[in-house]
């Protein structure tokens, strides 16, 4: 059975000074590190979010880099386009959570994902609990509302 492990007391938040590039506007580099246990297993997070972009490593027992994918949002029609640059294949369960975390956060996202194969169970509450935390930092997009009648 599932259960929610506790965000552990490792979780660390880094910032690095703003600074004014050209156009005046501020770039962050905010840096998130936090651990989660999920059906026992420890999970590893990191989340480094850049002013139009979003790398996140999730690890599974090891320190491993694991399958890397890149997404972004393409234009016109408000699709995604996922890539497998490192191990993996499109169908991986990586380039879908790739996939759903431009469609949340409407900016590129790079992951690198060191769960094991066949856990689909892991590999879905480690969405969730990423989903989960890049909200609480301010990174998911509001629900558009419905039209009113």
């Amino acid at each position: 059975m599932l259960h929610e492990g506790q965000i552990s007391k490792e979780e660390q938040s880094f910032a690095s000074p703003s600074n004014s590039n050209s156009n005046g506007n501020l770039d962050d580099v905010r840096v998130t590190c936090f651990s989660e246990a999920i059906n026992d297993v420890p999970i590893h997070f990191q989340i480094i979010c850049l002013s139009k972009q979003i790398y996140v490593w999730i690890g599974c027992n090891s320190a491993k880099f694991g399958n890397l994918y890149a997404a972004a949002p393409t234009r016109p029609n408000n699709t995604v386009s996922v890539t497998s640059i490192l191990g993996g294949s499109s169908d991986n369960t990586g380039s879908s959570m790739a996939r759903r975390l431009v469609l949340k956060t409407g900016l590129n996202i790079i992951l690198a994902s060191n769960i094991p194969k066949n856990s689909p169970i892991i590999e879905v509450a480690a969405e969730k609990v990423l989903v989960q935390k890049l909200v609480t930092l301010g990174y998911v997009r509001p629900k558009p509302e419905g039209p009113s009648r």
